[in-house]
């Protein structure tokens, strides 16, 4: 197995994690009116932010910070239910670090100034190294071999970077490196990406994960605070900069990548858009989808609630429960009803003579009998009124529920309601 963790690592030991989850993710439209984007469910049974703290937890990192903003609340009692097995007399911690205005009046106004704002809290723990991370995206990576190199190469700071088309890479942050990874230029969305040194067809795409010495990043970040002309971002105003003056190393993710096979490709996925989320979602349901969720070797952990099992009634013609291609979680019931290629989360009930194919169907949600729905996400405690039909013409989709460029539609409990409105 690649990049198998390291539980002895001294790097890793000697390293925090600090998880920026404040992402509004208005992308995801009315998923994220009541949730912040890194706590929208994902993959039948996960958050989103599940992976990144995975990641550290799996990559040896026993002091994890999570940073929260917008819409935090049902994202910290995740985190409270499910990440609350660290003990501080083993030097472990898991610190959730709220918006305070603690050291100014305004709330976090970018990514460097919501770890700067807790800079005491990094400097208290006396860790040698800072992990930075994005809350939101989903992948596998192995966060020692990132240290492992930075400390190699004697780096002021480790980019973690995306390997992806050259012009593909138009829509990203993309670095350009000499021979030895040193990072020579920083370009946002350029026309012509800059391609890898030897790789004519590729390009270095910014993954938002960084890694820094701790006091060098203190004193960065206490530089950056003291600009009235930084907007405090990560990838806008620090990284660029220290491209310029200090030693700023690439760290392509195809090193750290953690894969079912040497020779599958490296999984990372944003998914922040109604058809990336649904895509992401529905390869789970192939028979070896690219990113795997039963490799015990490297779980990804969650808060496990307490469900009866799945349970599959009825067995009759035209009346029976059975679900193909499919991810089924505790507490559900498909009763006289049929699944293809769907996730159901936690708890959901299908009635009789109903048909879902290629669904994400969020927990508590009920959906009542002869209802036929086919690409469609249902967003956490709808109830489908009996009879409904959607996913079988788009005018009628488009007029009812939001309906997305690729055909899926988001159904809501508010959407329902309207709908017995009129």
């Amino acid at each position: 197995m690649s990049g198998a963790p390291t539980v002895s690592s001294t790097l890793t030991r000697q390293a925090m994690a600090y998880v920026l989850a404040g992402g509004r993710g208005t992308r995801l439209m009315e998923m994220t009116e009541v949730r912040a984007k890194p706590a929208v469910y994902f993959g039948g049974k996960f958050r989103i932010i599940d992976f990144a703290l995975s990641n550290a937890l799996n990559s040896g990192i026993r002091r994890i910070a999570v940073a929260t903003q917008y819409r935090a609340h049902s994202l910290i009692r995740h985190m409270q239910r499910g990440w609350n097995f660290f003990r501080p007399e083993r030097n472990e911690t898991f610190d959730i670090l709220p918006a305070s205005q603690r050291v100014s009046d305004q709330w976090y106004v970018g990514t460097a100034d919501a770890v700067w704002q807790n800079a005491d809290i990094l400097q208290d723990y006396e860790t040698r190294f800072v992990v930075v991370l994005a809350g939101d995206h989903i992948y596998k990576m192995d966060y020692e071999l990132m240290l492992q190199q930075h400390v190699e190469q004697g780096a002021d700071v480790t980019v973690g970077c995306l390997e992806v088309p050259r012009l593909e890479a138009r829509g990203f942050g993309v670095i350009a490196v000499d021979e030895h990874d040193r990072i020579i230029d920083f370009v946002e969305k350029p026309d012509d990406p800059p391609p890898m040194p030897g790789r004519a067809d590729l390009a270095l795409a910014s993954m938002g994960i960084y890694v820094f010495n701790t006091d060098f990043l203190v004193e960065v970040l206490r530089q950056d605070a003291a600009d009235p002309n930084s907007s405090h971002d990560f990838g806008k105003d620090i990284i660029p900069a220290l491209v310029k003056t200090a030693k700023a190393v690439a760290h392509p993710f195809s090193r750290s990548a953690i894969r079912p096979s040497p020779d599958a490709p490296p999984y990372w996925r944003d998914v922040g858009t109604i058809d990336s989320y649904f895509a992401a979602n529905i390869d789970l349901t192939e028979v070896v989808p690219d990113l795997d969720l039963y490799d015990h070797s490297w779980p990804i952990w969650t808060y496990s609630e307490m469900n009866a099992p799945a349970k599959f009634v009825h067995d009759e013609q035209g009346r029976r429960g059975g679900a193909t291609s499919s991810l089924v979680a505790g507490g559900c019931v498909i009763s006289g009803s049929t699944i293809w290629r769907t996730l159901l989360f936690n708890r959901v009930r299908i009635n009789s003579y109903s048909q879902v194919e290629l669904g994400v169907i969020m927990p508590d949600v009920t959906i009542g009998r002869r209802v036929r729905l086919r690409n469609v996400i249902v967003d956490r405690g709808v109830t489908i009124p009996e009879g409904l039909v959607v996913g079988e013409d788009p005018e009628i989709d488009a007029q009812r529920f939001r309906r997305s460029e690729a055909g899926v539609c988001l159904i809501t409990q508010k959407m329902i309601d309207r709908l017995s409105e009129t």
